[in-house]
């Protein structure tokens, strides 16, 4: 292995982790694109390998939200990972039977790469668009919602979704998509997922979206990695150092995110990825 190579590899690592730190943007959205136009990897084998790196580092952070900010709901993670498990395996199986036959695969996962990508950009800006929106509507305040949790218990009534008793349908239909897209193409497990929790459960706490995605998008990852393994599309050397790099490197963003206006981040990094996207179309 060329040692400059694998200090490239470290070094995007540590910049794909920073942007994460300071945007809370997925890595998949950077860090696919980046090893497909940088380093030249094919896009299967970029996502495979994005995909177990997703599954890694996610952990920390679900562990995180589980524990010190009891902000995960499982009942929601279990209505989307009914969808979407099923999805990302049968999305493997197509992928083994089109590899199996000789059909190559390379231009599917292109042009879905990209539409996942301009979907992520657009929902870089929404989301922001629906917190300030949710606000102004006056939905009641995180600290009168953890009194009315403490003192009543009304779970349901603070949670109710938009589509009453089509709720869970509409979660579950949400996973499938999102166990689709997220095996295709890496992206969407973040991004993706949290715009579409924020539009069908308004009324949860932001904290709570962020780490019922979160501890969704571990077993969805996990899974869709696996199954890239067994199908040899995971480079375990670029893993190793997209990891040594990432982890310093989300660390830094973290604290750095304090200090930087995120209102500015946030629009440059949605016209990158809608760039990138539109690129991935076009090839």
């Amino acid at each position: 292995m060329d040692l400059h190579l694998l200090g490239g590899y470290i070094v995007s690592g540590l910049l794909v982790g920073v942007l994460v730190g300071l945007t809370g943007v997925g890595g998949g959205s950077l860090m696919t694109p980046l090893l497909v136009f940088l380093f030249g990897f094919k896009p299967a084998t970029a996502v495979g390998t994005d995909l177990l790196f997703a599954a890694l580092t996610k952990t920390s952070g679900v562990w995180v939200h589980h524990t010190k900010h009891s902000s995960v709901d499982w009942r929601i993670v279990r209505w989307l990972s009914l969808g979407s498990l099923p999805f990302a395996v049968t999305t493997l199986f197509v992928l083994n039977h089109f590899a199996s036959i000789g059909k190559e695969t390379t231009g599917m996962i292109t042009m879905t790469l990209g539409v996942a990508l301009l979907l992520t950009a657009a929902s870089i800006l929404v989301r922001s668009i629906l917190i300030r929106r949710d606000k102004n509507n006056g939905i009641v305040a995180e600290e009168e919602i953890e009194e009315i949790l403490a003192e009543n218990e009304k779970i349901d009534e603070i949670k109710r979704g938009r589509f009453d008793r089509w709720q869970i349908p509409a979660t579950v239909l949400t996973g499938a998509i999102l166990g689709i897209l997220v095996t295709l193409t890496s992206v969407g497990a973040g991004a993706l997922g949290t715009i579409v929790l924020l539009f069908l459960y308004p009324k949860m706490l932001t904290v709570k979206i962020v780490g019922t995605d979160l501890a969704h998008a571990i077993p969805l990852t996990a899974i869709a990695g696996f199954g890239h393994w067994m199908l040899g599309n995971v480079d375990f050397v670029l893993l190793g150092s997209l990891l040594i790099g990432s982890l310093p490197g989300i660390w830094v963003g973290s604290h750095l995110s304090a200090k930087l206006p995120e209102r500015f981040l946030r629009p440059i990094l949605a016209i990158l990825l809608l760039i990138i996207g539109l690129k991935f179309i076009s090839v």
